[in-house]
């Protein structure tokens, strides 16, 4: 299966549009001033800085720390509440620390911890990101069991369904080769399409996977996946 293990700088960049590298001290000052006050949005800025070394020294420990503040303090807040989608980030953010640890740190690797982080952000927040983290969990074990390999699935087609597009390229791939799903080559190559026409410079594996599937595809799937595309297009998704 192919994908490159995500890490929480990369999600961060994908979660809210970068911040300038230029970060001035007095705006610094500022948001730090906000993030002590508790407001989540300060704090999640912060974090991201951190993660990405964005305009500051990068510092995965803080950026862990900003994280959690947010995690900590708004976890049953609404899944309506303006700040909703920025608490259901953070819980990604931490999930994918959790999943690697950080070095030289009190953060260790704890797959069942990040699976619990993903799980909240998926399930009561509804968050994309997370409900394709969680999928990869399930389906990327190695003694998956029937159950697991469901699940996994089942949250790949959510976070698919809602323009996930590492999601659409994984799902694509899965219905293209009928990698444990009956193959449905011409839905695949839909998947496939819409995840490169989203994939960003630094995912080439989404692009090489189109690029394969399309070469392989009879003309009947390339017809029958660009009327599936022009649904997708009108609304009329399946």
């Amino acid at each position: 299966m192919a994908g490159p293990q995500s890490g929480a700088p990369g999600a961060l960049r994908k979660s809210v549009p970068s911040a300038t590298a230029t970060t001035t001290a007095p705006s610094l000052t500022a948001l730090q001033y906000a993030a002590e006050e508790g407001h989540p949005v300060a704090q999640f800025k912060l974090g991201r800085m951190y993660a990405a070394g964005d305009g500051v020294v990068r510092d995965d420990i803080r950026a862990f720390d900003y994280f959690s503040r947010i995690a900590n303090a708004h976890a049953e807040d609404s899944p309506s509440a303006p700040q909703a989608q920025i608490v259901a980030n953070a819980f990604v953010a931490l999930g994918r620390y959790y999943l690697s640890g950080i070095p030289n740190s009190k953060v260790k690797a704890d797959p069942d911890r990040a699976r619990e982080m993903f799980s909240y952000a998926a399930s009561y927040f509804g968050n994309a990101d997370a409900q394709y983290d969680l999928a990869r969990m399930y389906l990327k074990t190695a003694d998956a069991s029937r159950d697991d390999f469901r699940y996994g699935a089942r949250w790949l087609g959510l976070a698919a369904q809602k323009g996930q597009h590492q999601a659409q390229a994984l799902l694509g791939q899965m219905l293209f080769n009928g990698d444990r799903l009956p193959r449905q080559a011409a839905r695949g190559l839909m998947w496939l399409t819409l995840a490169r026409d989203s994939a960003g410079s630094d995912e080439a594996w989404i692009k090489e996977s189109y690029n394969r599937a399309f070469a392989k595809a009879s003309d009947d799937d390339r017809a029958s996946a660009l009327q599936m595309l022009e649904s997708w297009v009108q609304g009329k998704r399946e």
